[in-house]
């Protein structure tokens, strides 16, 4: 539990500095550098798949070494030098390098993260301890955003955008500092369990070296069905669920101006900070596929919103909603893959996750500037919405009921 709340806190911190930032980003580039909507789906496309596709490379390195402490710590730490980049950038090109280095480093440290918190809870059940985790990491990013908007209102063009970058760093140290109270897990169990297998304990850390990728390609191929599925219905989700900024573009395209947009991001971010403990603790008792099935639904309602939003009511609704969506998905997920992987690749497989949703990003958010250049901002939206029914309904037939609580 005290490992849950400092992990939280980290997240909390890193993501207060991260969200002071991020729904800048759009307006950065378009106000700043003149980048049209497609140049802003390529770098986000770039930037957030490139976060994806290395997940799996973190979650094998710590599932490899049993050290996810300070791979962690390496990914948070990245966050300084974002800042930074994004301070002395001068153009488009600037802001894309800057981005890949803030996504390089969550890419890193989200799944060996994840595994600290699943590996934490004790008596917890997985639901309730990445619903509480997620929580916190929420209030981070309502916090940031909350402090950026009142910063934006304190100034007008460029250089409150810088004084924001500056700012934002200051947080970030405070999340590093927080890893000096966390606390390693899972040694004890990993190394017995490796004892156990013949030819193992005497072969060191060579023979180790050796006999883990023949293990991890095994487990792989072995996963529970269930769960693989689940990754088939990731990547169809995925497919229409561009980056957060076309919803930012979104809500400026409909009348509302920097700082307002800014504040809406914020609405989004606390509601899936208040609600994310509950529906944790809903998957608990009532099943993930459920909670995962209905947030989908939700997803599709928010996407068909936006798409044919006809005034603002309906734009500051559909923020509340994503915010609902986020709740019920992001930590149900996350608990449903790590009671079903393999003990022993549980940091790969939450990896894997991501890196599937990783390989979708980049399409997703590169179609959804080209359907916004060709023909408005109804289609990409439309797209968006039809592939996440697609995916509730698929999830729903396809999954078997019983996934709630454990194998």
């Amino acid at each position: 539990m005290r490992n849950i709340i400092i992990l939280g806190l980290v997240s909390f911190f890193a993501d207060l500095s991260t969200e002071m930032v991020y729904p800048l980003i759009p307006l950065y580039l378009t106000s700043v550098f003149g980048a049209t909507p497609a140049l802003v789906g390529l770098i986000e496309g770039i930037a957030e798949s490139l976060a994806s596709l290395l997940r799996v490379f973190g979650g094998y390195i710590s599932d490899k070494f049993r050290k996810k402490k300070p791979i962690a710590f390496v990914g948070y730490s990245t966050g300084l030098i974002y800042k930074l980049a994004l301070l002395f950038a001068g153009s488009w090109a600037g802001v894309l390098a800057a981005r890949v280095i803030d996504r390089f480093g969550k890419g890193i440290r989200t799944a060996p993260r994840d595994v600290l918190v699943s590996e934490s809870g004790g008596d917890m059940k997985l639901g309730h301890s990445f619903g509480l985790h997620k929580m916190l990491d929420m209030a981070g990013s309502a916090a940031g955003i909350l402090a950026a908007y009142f910063i934006m209102r304190a100034g007008d063009g460029e250089y409150r955008y810088k004084r924001i970058f500056v700012f934002s760093a200051i947080p970030m140290l405070v999340a590093l500092f927080l890893f000096i109270f966390i606390r390693e897990t899972g040694k004890k169990e990993a190394r017995e369990g490796e004892a156990a297998k013949p030819g193992v304990a005497k072969a060191g850390a060579e023979g180790e070296g050796k006999q883990k990728p023949l293990r991890v390609f095994e487990g792989l191929r072995n996963l529970d069905r269930r769960l693989k599925l689940y990754l088939t219905v990731v990547f169809i989700f995925t497919l229409g669920n561009s980056s957060n900024t076309f919803l930012l573009l979104r809500a400026g395209n409909v009348g509302f101006d920097a700082a307002t947009v800014v504040f809406l991001y914020f609405l989004y971010n606390i509601v899936s900070s208040l609600l994310s403990l509950p529906f944790g603790r809903l998957s608990d008792r009532l099943g993930r596929k459920r909670v995962l099935v209905a947030g989908y639904l939700v997803f599709s309602l928010v996407y068909a919103a936006f798409a044919w939003a006809g005034s603002k009511t309906t734009i500051v609704a559909a923020f509340a909603l994503y915010g609902v969506f986020t709740a019920a998905t992001a930590g149900v997920e996350r608990a449903f893959i790590a009671e079903l992987a393999p003990k022993e690749l549980k940091g790969t497989v939450l990896g894997l996750h991501s890196t599937i949703v990783g390989i979708a990003l980049f399409p997703a958010s590169l179609i959804a500037g080209l359907l916004w250049n060709a023909f408005g901002p109804v289609a990409p939206f439309a797209l968006g919405a039809s592939l996440s029914l697609v995916a509730a309904l698929t999830l729903g037939v396809g999954l078997d009921s019983g996934i709630a609580k454990s194998r």
